[in-house]
């Protein structure tokens, strides 16, 4: 089972640690002699560099963050940062931890407003602190060693817009095109979801549309406005497709879904529901209400619910 996104952040961090800490502690050593003197730090650097894998830059800094000497690259010296203040960095304001070595978060680099982290290496003279020796990563560059997280599938709820909410007993829904033709719309829909190729609908009953996702071109988004959604000919345009036997969602469970998303839309005038979307794939329908709740919910959960728990 594929963990959260949180926890395939944490395995790449360790697997780019394990790799990062002992050249660069190794590096840090070889600086030590020569702490203080530029000239001699960027010709250690520079020898050490490809040493430190898929690195940018290294340089080395003093316990208040001045850097002593040039950064170096790939391409050599960059001298303009010798005496450059980092101490206010990200990096900087983290604890390096007893054992001398500091992966840090993730951040947006100064000079190409990407996302980079840095690898902080306490450089010693017996037991004292001198300062640490710094190497920059751009996110572009560090290989992902970590599977792509999956979505959880448990019920969570994300609040709107507070002004929205606010005024919801100010409001009521207006019927929209879509409302007076709902069962041709839905339909529509349950036909393209469940023998059309359409593995993803997402429904904006105010505006009267819906986008779908089929599984023969997956990477572009078709709309389907209020005149398609009126006309069973639309469905002439998407080949015959066997439903997907990897689906989570039941076929036969997409019609009572769409059989609510109509009784939270029609049932009450002042919490109604504005947009919904099926993914027969993740399993999960979200739900957006006149109060700008959004809701995101396992299919069958979703189907065990009635109007009486929405309102």
């Amino acid at each position: 089972m594929k963990g959260s996104w949180k926890e395939s952040i944490y395995l790449q961090r360790e697997e780019l640690a394990r790799k990062l800490h002992e050249p660069l502690a190794q590096l840090a050593e070889r600086c030590r002699p020569a702490w203080g003197d530029r000239a001699q730090l960027n010709a250690i650097l520079a020898e050490g560099f490809s040493s430190i894998p898929h690195c940018s830059f290294l340089y080395c800094v003093n316990t208040d963050g001045i850097q002593i000497c040039d950064n170096v690259g790939a391409a050599g010296l960059v001298p303009e940062h010798f005496g450059r203040d980092r101490s206010q960095r990200p990096y900087m304001m983290e604890a390096v931890p007893a054992w001398g070595f500091l992966l840090s978060d993730a951040y947006i680099s100064l000079m190409d407003h990407r996302p980079s982290l840095t690898a902080l290496q306490i450089v010693r003279a017996d037991a004292h602190p001198l300062g640490y020796l710094g190497a920059d990563f751009d996110l572009r560059n560090l290989p992902v060693t970590a599977e792509l997280y999956e979505e959880p599938g448990n019920w969570r709820q994300v609040k709107g817009d507070p002004s929205i909410r606010s005024n919801v007993f100010q409001q009521c829904r207006v019927e929209s095109p879509m409302d007076g033709n709902m069962e041709q719309a839905l339909s529509i829909l349950e036909e393209l979801l469940t023998q059309r190729g359409v593995f993803q609908c997402q429904i904006h009953f105010s505006s009267s549309q819906a986008t779908i996702w089929t599984v023969n071109d997956p990477f572009r988004y078709r709309i389907l406005d209020h005149e398609a959604l009126s006309d069973p000919d639309i469905c002439l345009v998407f080949p015959p497709r066997a439903y997907p036997a990897d689906a989570l969602i039941p076929q036969a469970d997409i019609k009572r879904i769409l059989h609510t998303l109509q009784a939270l839309r029609l049932t009450d005038p002042t919490f109604y529901l504005r947009t919904a979307s099926i993914n027969i794939f993740n399993g999960m329908i979200s739900l957006t209400f006149s109060c700008d709740g959004s809701h995101y919910m396992p299919y069958d959960e979703f189907l065990l619910k009635d109007t009486s728990f929405w309102f």
